[in-house]
């Protein structure tokens, strides 16, 4: 028998695991050089800027969903057509219109699975086509309607904005230092507890700061406001985690390099935007 040579497997594992892990830093922090001031630059001038930036996000994320979900057989027609609309009424009309526009992909899906060949049930491929809208437009619908909010509307869409960057960024940092605790073991392993305490308590110090400091809101409204913002974006993060397991992928997408795809990187907004809104309205600034 020819005698087996040993090599140092465990420490060339080492050494590839650190190398890998310092390309997916790089990939991230170069991704965010590049296309968090440009973003920001867009939210800042507001109108059809910002539209135009979220209808791509949009079209983007949907386009990755439907190749995730393509057994299902969406009707995908239906659903690029229901998110324009859906962004055409926030943008134009508010939340009345954009739910009118939403309301269109449910007609559109039910029209086009009339006519066309699929091998799925009614039942699963109309709801195939309507939730990616209604997850994905809806929640760049409210980040529209955000911005529209008289004369602090630009200051409400850079608080969820950075604050939802914020917490992404503390949750990954603390949880690859000192994470120990699961958070969702069953949906994303790599998320702890320590990463979620973390990135809440950044994103209600950025709420507070950004907004009782510049005078849009009470103290203790900006610290609930900050606090409805990291709830809702770890919910959004879960979400599409449990999609994702679900559907058999790690990733949305490899648009933006080590962040994944367009999916990888807004959902905890579309989640946060949503609550943002609604906190505001309910404390009477929108």
């Amino acid at each position: 028998m020819t005698p087996s040579v040993s090599t140092p497997a465990g420490n060339g594992g080492s050494a590839g695991d650190e190398s890998g892990a310092v390309s997916q830093f790089v990939s991230r922090l170069v991704v965010t050089i590049v296309a968090l001031p440009v973003v920001l630059y867009l939210v800042y001038l507001g109108g059809w800027w910002i539209f135009a930036l979220a209808l791509g996000a949009a079209l983007i994320g949907l386009h990755e969903l439907y190749v995730m979900a393509r057994g299902l057989r969406p009707l995908v027609l239906a659903g690029y057509a229901g998110a324009i609309a859906t962004l055409l009424g926030a943008h134009l009309g508010g939340a009345a219109w954009m739910t009118g526009g939403f309301m269109l992909t449910l007609l559109l899906a039910f029209v086009l699975y009339g006519i066309a060949e699929t091998r799925q049930t009614a039942t699963i491929t109309i709801s195939s086509t309507v939730t990616p809208v209604a997850w994905i437009a809806l929640g760049l619908g409210h980040l529209l309607l955000l911005r529209a909010i008289p004369e602090d509307g630009r200051l409400a869409v850079f608080t969820v904005l950075l604050a939802v960057f914020a917490d992404d960024t503390a949750a990954y940092g603390v949880g690859r230092l000192i994470g120990r605790r699961k958070l969702a073991p069953t949906l994303s392993p790599g998320k702890t507890w320590e990463g979620f305490l973390a990135g809440t308590a950044v994103a209600i110090a950025v709420s507070f700061f950004a907004l009782y400091e510049e005078g849009f809101m009470e103290g203790w409204r900006s610290i609930v406001l900050g606090a409805a913002i990291a709830l809702a974006g770890a919910a959004g993060d879960l979400f599409e985690s449990a999609l994702k397991r679900d559907l058999q992928v790690k990733d949305s997408g490899r648009l933006l390099g080590a962040h994944g795809g367009m999916l990888d990187r807004i959902d905890a907004h579309l989640f946060a935007a949503v609550a943002a809104f609604y906190v505001i309205l309910a404390f009477g600034y929108a």
